[in-house]
C-alpha cells in the first residue's frame, strides 16, 4: 500500500498530523499497535490527574473542620475511583477513534506495530507500505532499573499503579521525580502510608533546593517519609509484600513497590539502527531543528526525540512540523518556549531557566523570591505552602526564568510564559492593574520584590 504520508504512533503529535495532512488531501496511513491516542490519553495525563483530583477530594474532605464544616469520617472506594479514571480515559480514546473515522476519506488506520525498513518504506502484520515521508511517534515506556530481585516482585508502574482497587498498606515509591512525588501524594492522600525513595537529595531533581524544600516540608507535614540521597541494592519478596534494602544498610518494608524512576524510548524494535536511524545513547531518535532524523525522509516527534517530555511540547512539535511541510519557517524546534507543571499539591510550575540553570551557564540575572503565604488568597484559602522565584535580566528587564510552587500554579505560570513568549519586560507585570483578591496579584508582588520594581 501506498500513502503519502506515514505516521506510525497515534499520541499527542501522531494522531493531530494524520488529521491535518488528511484534510491537506494527502493520503495518510497511521499504525497504531496499542490504544488510540498514546500514552497522554491512556496512561498518562488523562488517568493521572483524573486519579489525583480524587485523592485531593478525599483530602479537601478530611481538611473540612479547618473551614468550619464537619464533614465526618472519610471512605476512600479505590473501585470507584479507578472506574471514573477507567470512564474519563475511554471517553477522550473513543473521541481520537471518532476523530480517525472523520478523516478515513484520506486517512487508513492500520492497528500494527510498524517497523521501518528504510527510506519510505515500513513493514507491519507481514504487509510492506510506502511514503514520500515517514514520521516517527512512538514515545517511551517506563524505565525498569537493573535492581537485583526486581524482576521476582510483582512491581508496579505508572501504567499500573492506578487499577488497584484497594489502598496499599505501605506503598514505597522508587523515584522521587514527577512520577514519584504525584503518585506518593495520592496513594498518601487515600490513606497509604507512603515511602518515597530518591536517589538525588531532593525532589524533583532538575529544580532549584529551595523550591525542592518547600515541596519536602509540604510530603512531610502529610505523613510521607522521605529517603534521599538514596541507592537501593536490592529488593526482595516477603509475605506481606516486598523489602527494599538500601546503600548503607537502611531497610524499608511495604506491600506494594512503585517503580518510577525514569522513562525508555520506544526505539529497541522499530527498526532504527537496521535503517540507519540515529539513536543518542539513551536510545532516543536524534534531530534536527526541523524533526529531520539521520535518513532523508523519516522524522520524528513527540517524546522519542528527547528533549522537554510533555504532552503540550509533543501537540506543539505536530504545528510546527505541519508547518514546515507547508513551507512555513515562522518556529523551528529549538524556537520555543516550554513551560511544565507537576500536578502535587501545591502544584510546582515552572518556564525558562532555573536559577541554578542561569548559574551554571554564566548568565547574569537578578533574582527575587517570595513565600506563598504572602499572597492574600492563599491566606483566605488555606493554601499557603510553597514560594515563588524569577529571574530577570538587568540589562533588558525581560524575564529569564519563574518557578510557582503553589496552588494553582499550573494556570498561573502562563502569565509569565507568555510575557516571555511575547518578548515584553517584566515591567508589563508590574504596571498591570491585578483582581484583588487572587492569586495572580501574587505574581506582581513577587515581581515588586527586586529593588528596581519596589514601591519603598
Amino acid at each position: 500500500m501506498t500513502a503519502d504520508v506515514i505516521i506510525i504512533g497515534s499520541g499527542q503529535a501522531g494522531a493531530p498530523l494524520a488529521y491535518r495532512f488528511s484534510r491537506a488531501a494527502k493520503s495518510v496511513i497511521l499504525f497504531e499497535g496499542s490504544d488510540l491516542g498514546g500514552t497522554c490519553v491512556n496512561v498518562g495525563c488523562t488517568p493521572t490527574k483524573t486519579f489525583i483530583a480524587s485523592a485531593d477530594a478525599a483530602h479537601w474532605a478530611r481538611r473540612g473542620p479547618e473551614f468550619g464544616v464537619e464533614t465526618g469520617e472519610v471512605r476512600v472506594d479505590m473501585a470507584a475511583v479507578v472506574a471514573r479514571k477507567n470512564e474519563i480515559v475511554e471517553m477522550w480514546r473513543s473521541g481520537v477513534e471518532r476523530n480517525v473515522e472523520k478523516h478515513a476519506d484520506h486517512l487508513t488506520l492500520v492497528r500494527e506495530q510498524a517497523r521501518l525498513l528504510g527510506p519510505g518504506l515500513v513493514s507491519a502484520g507481514g504487509e510492506e507500505y510506502r511514503a514520500d515521508s515517514i514520521i516517527v511517534n512512538v514515545g517511551l515506556r517506563p524505565m525498569v532499573p537493573p535492581i537485583p530481585g526486581l524482576d521476582q516482585v510483582a512491581y508496579l508502574t505508572n501504567e499500573d499503579v492506578m487499577d488497584l482497587e484497594e489502598v496499599p498498606d505501605h506503598l514505597i515509591v522508587l523515584g522521587g521525580g514527577y512520577i514519584g512525588c504525584e503518585f506518593g501524594q495520592a496513594y498518601r492522600r487515600f490513606g497509604a502510608e507512603v515511602s518515597i525513595v530518591g536517589r538525588a537529595d531532593h525532589l524533583i531533581p532538575p529544580e532549584d533546593h529551595d523550591v525542592s524544600e518547600s515541596l519536602a516540608e509540604v510530603f512531610e507535614q502529610e505523613g510521607i517519609r522521605l529517603h534521599l540521597g538514596a541507592q537501593a541494592e536490592r529488593v526482595e519478596k516477603t509475605d506481606a509484600g516486598v523489602r527494599l534494602h538500601l546503600e548503607g544498610g537502611r531497610v524499608i518494608e511495604g506491600s506494594h513497590l512503585l517503580v518510577a524512576v525514569g522513562r525508555t524510548p520506544n526505539t529497541d524494535s522499530l527498526g532504527c539502527v537496521e535503517t540507519g536511524v540515529e539513536l543518542d545513547p539513551r536510545g532516543y531518535i536524534v534531530v534536527d531543528d526541523h524533526y529531520r532524523t539521520s535518513v532523508p525522509g523519516i522524522y520524528a516527534v513527540g517524546d522519542v526525540t528527547g528533549g522537554s517530555l510533555f504532552t503540550h511540547a509533543s501537540w506543539d512539535d505536530h504545528r510546527i512540523l505541519f508547518d514546515l511541510f507547508e513551507g512555513n519557517e515562522r518556529r523551528t524546534r529549538k524556537d520555543r518556549l516550554v513551560p511544565s507543571t507537576v500536578f502535587t499539591d501545591p502544584q510546582l510550575a515552572r518556564v525558562g531557566l532555573t536559577e541554578r540553570e542561569a548559574t551554571e551557564a554564566g548568565v547574569d540575572y537578578e533574582v527575587a523570591t517570595m513565600p506563598f503565604d504572602r499572597i492574600a488568597r492563599a491566606v483566605e484559602t488555606r493554601q499557603s505552602a510553597g514560594l515563588m522565584k524569577v529571574l530577570i535580566d538587568p540589562g533588558t528587564e525581560k524575564i529569564l526564568g519563574a518557578v510557582i510552587l503553589g496552588a494553582q500554579a499550573g494556570e498561573l505560570i502562563h502569565v509569565f510564559s507568555m510575557i516571555m513568549q511575547a518578548g515584553a519586560s517584566a515591567q508589563t507585570i508590574v504596571d498591570a492593574e491585578m483582581v484583588h483578591p487572587t492569586f495572580a496579584e501574587g505574581l506582581q508582588t513577587l515581581m515588586m520584590r527586586l529593588d528596581r520594581y519596589a514601591l519603598s
